[in-house]
């Protein structure tokens, strides 16, 4: 029953249009754009490519795992999909599951996807291999107890806008595309402690610089992921 809940997650998530212009094309347009056309000053030695990718990849987990599943979510909340499931065979923990097993399927294919383009674009990614995946893992995780939260806790329309401007925001002041030193000293440690900088900082450590393990970014992005789910499992609701 998971395997084949997930299956279906993942066909229903791939054939939204929006949703896919979401996840998949617009962090693929943006590393295109932004690597081809100096449009924001980055920070440090390299290939634009070489900061953008990392803040790219870090933007393709959130699109999925927080905003893309929070919009879908909160529709299936509002027209009962989820009552109705609840009440099916099918265990609650088990639809959640399946619902984040669709979600790294997505990113698999987003991941490769962006690679390709930056590879393409002249990247040359460094690092432990290890360290990107406990870092997508812990994204994944963090951004989906968030989204979550939001999708059982508001109105669909509102989870809507919400989500969307969420992403904008986090798009814009989160280290994805403009480099966090460029912002007021004043309110580098508020943006510093988002899960998206810290993502795309962790990202950025390890694939730009060759870094170790990013503990400290891993120690924020673990404590969203703790916060986030405890506070979905809380106050989740189902209908």
């Amino acid at each position: 029953m998971l395997r084949a809940q997930t299956a279906l997650e993942t066909k229903l998530l791939l054939r939204n249009g929006e949703q896919l212009l979401l996840t998949i094309v617009i962090p693929s347009v943006l590393l295109v754009l932004f690597s081809a056309v100096d449009i924001v000053s980055t920070t440090g030695p390299g290939k634009r490519v070489d900061f953008l990718a990392p803040g790219l990849l870090a933007l393709a987990v959130m699109s999925t795992a927080f905003t893309g599943q929070a919009i879908a979510t909160g529709f299936e909340r509002r027209y009962g999909v989820l009552k109705r499931l609840g009440a099916s065979p099918l265990p609650r923990w088990a639809l959640m599951t399946a619902k984040t097993g669709s979600v790294l399927v997505t990113e698999v294919l987003q991941v490769a996807l962006l690679s390709v383009i930056a590879l393409a674009l002249g990247w040359h990614p460094h690092g432990n291999p290890l360290a990107v995946l406990l870092l997508l893992v812990l994204g994944t995780a963090a951004f989906s107890g968030l989204g979550l939260l939001m999708a059982g806790t508001l109105k669909a329309e509102a989870t809507l806008a919400a989500a969307n401007l969420v992403f904008i925001l986090l798009l814009l002041a989160g280290g994805v595309v403009v480099p966090l030193s460029k912002f007021p000293g004043a309110v580098r440690p508020l943006l510093d402690a988002l899960p998206i900088s810290a993502l795309s900082n962790g990202l950025r450590d390890v694939l730009q610089h060759g870094a170790g393990m990013p503990w400290g970014a891993l120690g924020i992005l673990a404590a969203w992921t703790v916060v986030g789910l405890a506070l979905a499992g809380r106050f989740f609701r189902w209908e």
